[in-house]
């Protein structure tokens, strides 16, 4: 009878076995990465074994940029992916493409450079350049359309009285800026490392002002799970979350003074020189992202840049971004690690 009265209890507790039971080796989870230095936690993640103590085989594929990640978390053929906020984004989810932004993947922060507003050298020798309200009718530098650093541009000029459409943007992946830079086709831009400092190290540019002069605490990075992996593998997806911080901390933990340099730097200096092919130099001397220990997502940033799409004509605008955002991944998994804080 006891016996019996106990099978009755099990069968009555939720079905959630994922939840609670750590998963079994093939719990497979397709990570899309764009190879920025964005995706250095997670590579410390899966080169430290966090994902496997997580029983989480971590399959990681490379893809050009955040946008082509969009189609294949909709239709679940990733479970896992990150980059920029974009318009393109936002025009998946009024489409009805559901994908959710689950945490903090780049942020910036006051103590680094890792944005800022660089400007051809000569322009800044000269004189001709002294503030952001110098660069009316510049030709700016932009790595792709669509994508939020628009709305960090329209935030500096703002911030210098002038308007969005008082600069000239010009759209080239971020390697062909320092180029630019170089032959005088390209007069500044809001740029990010390690390109920065290259183009700063090339004599071509110099900086002109940390974008957190006027945009402090920008969202440029977030990581988001299909709708698919969010809701039906739920512990999966809190077990792989859970991985992931351990990497931010990680990662976190090596910075000094904006660079990579405090205890614990050298492994992932050296994951960076092997991943990234840039020398042990400049791994060193650029300035390195934010990215928060527990996750968390800056959600004045998101909206922000929402409302400039929006105002921009660049999406409608009739789904408001707090619907996208989704902690309760991240959450879970700091309460599992136990919560570090800002």
């Amino acid at each position: 009878m006891k016996r019996l009265l106990l099978l009755a209890l099990l069968a009555a507790l939720p079905a959630r076995a994922d939840d609670v039971v750590p998963g079994r080796a093939d719990d497979v989870v397709r990570v899309g990465v764009i190879n920025s230095l964005s995706d250095v936690p997670a590579f410390l993640a899966l080169e430290r074994g966090y994902f496997r103590d997580q029983h989480i085989d971590a399959q990681f594929t490379s893809l050009d940029t955040a946008g082509k990640m969009i189609a294949p978390l909709g239709a679940g053929d990733l479970d896992v992916g990150g980059g920029a906020s974009s318009a393109g984004l936002f025009n998946a989810v009024e489409r009805g493409i559901h994908i959710r932004i689950v945490a903090d993947r780049t942020t910036t922060w006051a103590q680094s450079d890792y944005q800022s507003v660089i400007v051809r050298r000569d322009l800044i020798d000269s004189g001709r350049v002294k503030t952001l309200a110098d660069l009316k009718g510049l030709r700016i530098g932009i790595a792709t359309p669509g994508i939020a650093e628009l709305s960090v541009v329209n935030e500096g000029v703002k911030s210098a009285g002038l308007k969005y459409s008082d600069v000239n943007i010009v759209y080239l992946s971020f390697p062909q800026q320092i180029a630019a830079f170089a032959n005088g086709a390209l007069d500044a831009s809001f740029i990010i490392e390690p390109f920065g400092t290259i183009a700063v190290q090339a004599g071509s540019a110099r900086r002109l002002v940390n974008t957190e002069a006027f945009y402090p605490g920008d969202q440029i990075g977030l990581q988001f799970y299909s709708e698919d992996f969010a809701t039906n593998h739920r512990g999966v997806a809190i077990r792989f979350m859970t991985a992931l911080l351990r990497g931010y901390r990680d990662y976190m933990g090596t910075i000094r003074d904006g660079h990579i340099t405090g205890p614990g730097a050298a492994p992932v200096i050296e994951l960076i020189v092997r991943r990234y092919k840039i020398s042990e130099a400049l791994a060193r001397e650029m300035y390195s992202q934010h990215v928060d220990p527990d996750g968390r997502v800056n959600l004045a940033s998101i909206r922000r840049d929402w409302e400039f799409f929006r105002d921009q004509a660049m999406i409608k605008g009739s789904v408001p971004p707090e619907s996208v955002v989704d902690m309760s991944f991240a959450q879970a998994a700091a309460k599992v690690l136990g919560s570090e804080g800002r």
